[in-house]
């Protein structure tokens, strides 16, 4: 695998201002939810970084569960529009104040399939917290309650966003300079 400094294009967003913003989410949905009734939903695997750091932040009870979801398959950059749940919650959400942790909402497929099979288990709400927001590209309308950023339509990794699975533990989002990029072989 190549060393990430030889295909990043360029700092997106520094890791200073991410926390910075993460900061604010966090005081934000702590407003919203004093009651203690909010249970963050991570999908994994991307959204970790930020669920992380974002809980630290929320000062409200809360807790968490995971879930992993599909709709790229080994070596597709594209969504095939067809999600496909791999982990699914062991939190029964019924009666819950859900907020689904995610950490780029690009199509809004996946996330709008997602938000479908949540909402049949009668949460008593449901919303969106997205660290990155290409709404450029936007195919599925997915109302995003909390947004980190708005983004170009660039291809990005770092801070939880992987290239070829690697580079999530960067606590910064680059994006990928793609003249420079060799995937590795299959």
């Amino acid at each position: 695998m190549q060393d990430y400094h030889d295909i990043l294009a360029e700092i997106l967003i520094d890791e200073k201002t991410l926390q910075a913003r993460i900061r604010e989410l966090g005081a934000q949905i702590s407003a919203d939810y004093t009651d203690g009734n909010l249970l963050l939903i991570c999908v994994l695997r991307g959204g970790v970084p930020f669920l992380v750091d974002l809980s630290r932040h929320i000062t409200s009870p809360h807790t968490m569960d995971f879930m992993a979801v599909s709709s790229y398959g080994v070596g597709r950059r594209e969504s095939s529009g067809s999600v496909r749940v791999t982990l699914d919650l062991q939190t029964d959400i019924r009666g819950k104040d859900v907020l689904l942790v995610e950490d780029i909402v690009d199509s809004g497929n996946t996330i709008a399939s997602v938000l479908e099979l949540l909402q049949v288990r009668q949460p008593k709400s449901l919303k969106v917290c997205a660290l990155l927001d290409k709404a450029e590209r936007r195919e599925a309308n997915v109302p995003i309650h909390y947004r980190g950023f708005s983004i170009p339509n660039k291809f990005v990794f770092g801070y939880g966003l992987d290239l070829d699975e690697y580079y999530r533990n960067l606590p910064f989002v680059g994006v990928v300079d793609l003249e420079k990029y060799k995937p590795p072989s299959c």
